[in-house]
């Protein structure tokens, strides 16, 4: 998966699970789009969905400062990266 996939998808999914549409990549969704902590674990689980794969209790834990999509797409091409070695 390319870094412009995951960013797609990434995208898609706000638009489809949290009606964000068109948002910038460097938001700080809990401020400019009041994403809070059930919205985080939402997107963890789409992030599953996306992985095709369960994410391990240090892979969610780093989750927990992403603030903005961008950090989202990186964090997810870390992932990606990491399960293809």
């Amino acid at each position: 998966m390319t870094r412009d996939e995951i960013e797609r998808s990434i995208l898609t999914v706000f638009n489809e699970q949290f009606e964000i549409e068109n948002p910038n990549l460097d938001d700080d969704l809990r401020e400019v789009h009041e994403f809070d902590s059930i919205d985080a674990i939402e997107l963890l689980r789409e992030i599953e969905i996306m992985l095709d794969a369960q994410l391990t209790r240090p892979e969610k834990k780093a989750a927990m400062e992403i603030r903005t999509i961008r950090q989202i797409v990186d964090y997810v091409e870390t992932l990606v990266e990491a399960r293809a070695a």
